[in-house]
């Protein structure tokens, strides 16, 4: 198994460019099912989950012609349909918990889909509820056998009116796919609105698709016969520029990062400016200046500061782990709050381990309080639990005393593209080991 050997205490110079992004891409890969014509998508993040869901497309029958690198074209004519009932897909689904979002494009063009219970990263509860109560909305039966999930329409799916119980990202993704076929309207309230959501539906639109509200948690979509091909370029990672704002701060870095997509961004830029990050915008990339001390703010009050995550336009929960990072060199203390997965912040034993002074409080806060750069962390060995905690292990590793390894890089794979050899080239010393 690989793992990166990481020596801290070098700083980074110079210009980096975001990947495509990674739960854009799930949603837009597993849209080409809706159509028989071709679509091409550019801007394709390299990673393992993304070419793990190429993978399971081509099985189940989709022509995927390279076109460029990052653009591919896929042509759904002909599905195996029989394919998508066999354990070998299962097994493969069973790998990627973006596999999900397969079930609405087959239920709505052939009336029936299967998955098997999806995996990704361990960080706690990730029902699925959404997904199949949204379908069954939509006049879908459902049934759960030995950990796979079987969806049927007997008809064509009936739009109707419904009201989340949850702004779930994924979950609006496969019930807006599955209604853009579906006879009728339907309307989804309490709907998530990410930039995501908001490149599937443009996405849907330009196939012929009618879908409105738009950028709204009340989408409306009138069902059509038939979608048609199209192209379609993926956003920025979002992710990704918030790790790089992290990483440059954490490591006393100067860095531009380009083609941010500044205007998708949301809280992120400014919650790294309340953690006490300089960072200009220019045009629709970011600077990041050299930076020896970063300043937490306080409330108003004198209070402790709060950071959380929240449904769009709040910060997304994919940063905490940056954040909570950064914290433990900033000046000043920081409550990080993970209200939506209850083990995400299990990583904090490596940052203790490292030297950081970090306060557990229960399995979704924890209190940082800054060392002030008085007393760096040091190099440790550690293991990678999932991606976010990964690259936030590997920013405290590039900014700690002395050498440390990460073991599970495996997980950080899933979701940064080519990473160590990115950020060597601005100076980050970085070996990929077996």
């Amino acid at each position: 198994m690989d793992y990166f050997e990481v020596e801290g205490g070098h700083s980074l110079r110079g210009e980096i460019t975001p990947q495509g992004a990674k739960n854009e891409a799930l949603q837009i890969l597993c849209a080409t099912l809706l159509t028989p014509s071709p679509v091409t998508i550019s801007n394709i993040p390299d990673i393992v989950d993304v070419n793990h869901l190429i993978d399971i497309l081509r099985d189940m029958g989709v022509k995927v012609q390279p076109q460029a690198p990052g653009t591919y074209t896929f042509c759904a004519a002909e599905i195996d349909v029989n394919y998508v009932a066999s354990e070998l897909f299962w097994q493969k689904a069973r790998r990627l918990r973006g596999s999900i979002m397969l079930v609405g494009p087959m239920l709505a063009r052939f009336g029936q889909a299967f998955i098997s219970k999806p995996g990704g990263d361990k960080i706690g509860r990730r029902r699925l509820d959404t997904h199949f109560w949204g379908m069954q909305q939509l006049g879908a039966t459902f049934e759960y056998e030995q950990g796979i999930y079987k969806v049927s329409a007997p008809g064509r799916l009936k739009g109707t009116y419904m009201l989340l119980d949850e702004a779930s990202v994924t979950g609006t993704a496969n019930i807006v796919m599955a209604a853009s076929l579906a006879q009728g309207t339907t309307t989804i309230y309490n709907a998530a609105c990410e930039p995501y959501i908001q490149q599937l539906c443009g996405m849907l639109n330009r196939m012929g698709a009618k879908i409105s509200g738009i950028g709204s948690n009340l989408l409306t979509i009138e069902g059509v016969d038939a979608l048609q091909g199209t192209r379609h370029r993926m956003l920025s990672d979002m992710i990704e520029v918030g790790s790089f704002i992290g990483m440059a701060a954490m490591t006393q870095s100067e860095l531009t990062i380009k083609n941010a997509n500044v205007s998708q961004l949301g809280l992120i830029p400014e919650t790294f400016r309340r953690m006490g990050v300089k960072l200009e915008i220019r045009g629709d990339d970011i600077y990041v200046p050299q930076q020896d001390l970063c300043e937490i703010e306080t409330f108003i009050d004198g209070s402790i500061l709060t950071v959380s995550d929240h449904t769009w336009p709040g910060l997304t929960p994919d940063l905490l782990s940056v954040i909570l990072v950064l914290a433990t060199q900033c000046k000043g203390a920081v409550l990080i709050h993970q209200k939506m997965f209850e083990s995400r912040l299990f990583f904090v034993d490596k940052l203790i381990d490292m030297g950081a002074k970090i306060i557990l409080c229960d399995p979704h806060r924890a209190t940082v309080i800054g060392l002030e750069r008085q007393v760096p962390l040091r190099g440790i060995s550690m293991t990678s639990p999932d991606i976010r905690a990964g690259v936030a292990l590997l920013i405290a590793a590039m900014s700690a005393e002395g050498t440390s390894r990460i073991y599970n890089i495996e997980q950080i794979d899933r979701g940064y593209q080519h990473i160590e050899h990115r950020l060597n080239a601005l100076g980050a010393h970085i070996q990929r080991l077996r």
